[in-house]
């Protein structure tokens, strides 16, 4: 069943109060789940909100949950991509505004409860928002489609996004910003070479396996 039209709070609950199956897989594969099908306008509202707040809003949930959820919501290997970002049909001052909220995301929710794990190690004692942190950029819908005016400056938007990230001090959010611009290098060399040498350059004493990491990442050798 197509779901829309639903107030902040309702798509919440929609998103993130499910049970975590940890047996079978997750609901949103259920065969007749429900779906959040709204106007990209509000999915950018409704998703811009939540990164810019994310504590208050997902105060009542658990991390388990909160994984899921954003996993449902902007993970193309679980729903899609559902084209709200991309949509012209959004005003651009509205799509940029989402895509730097990511910043604010990753420094209120994912810094403060990742744990300093790499995950491009595999390392076991990893937390359960870790995975969903580091694959944030790998996963995340497009952001624009060829032709449209606003590409370059929403993509230099992201890039901007994935270097504040970099400045954060938790190891988890340092690695999932090198991913993202390890994927982003063969579009973007000369950019993402750029922001990778000023982290390094400023971080000379960081883990050294995190540096390894980003000169992987310089050369987009990431996975």
């Amino acid at each position: 069943m197509r779901v829309q039209n639903l107030s902040f709070d309702a798509w919440l609950e929609h998103s993130f109060g499910r049970e975590v199956r940890f047996q079978q897989a997750a609901w949103y594969f259920d065969p007749e789940h429900d779906w959040w099908d709204p106007h990209p306008a509000e999915a950018v509202s409704h998703l811009t909100r939540l990164f810019e707040d994310p504590e208050p809003a997902l105060s009542g949930f658990a991390d388990s949950q909160i994984a899921q959820g954003l996993t449902y919501l902007v993970n193309t290997s679980a729903s899609g991509d559902n084209g709200w970002l991309c949509s012209t049909d959004v005003p651009v001052k509205d799509r940029l505004r989402c895509v730097e909220s990511v910043a604010t995301l990753f420094a209120e929710l994912f810094e403060p409860r990742c744990t300093p794990s790499l995950s491009h190690l595999s390392e076991a004692d990893a937390g359960t928002l870790n995975c969903v942190c580091y694959m944030w950029w790998d996963a995340f819908p497009s952001l624009a489609l060829a032709g449209d005016p606003d590409l370059p400056t929403l993509h230099e938007s992201a890039l901007r996004t994935m270097e504040r990230i970099l400045c954060l001090t938790s190891i988890a959010c340092q690695e999932s910003a090198l991913h993202g611009l390890g994927h982003w290098q063969r579009d973007y060399d000369q950019k993402v070479g750029q922001i990778i040498d000023r982290f390094c350059e400023a971080h000379p004493r960081a883990d050294p396996r995190l540096l390894a990491y980003a000169q992987s990442a310089r050369c987009g050798c990431v996975l």
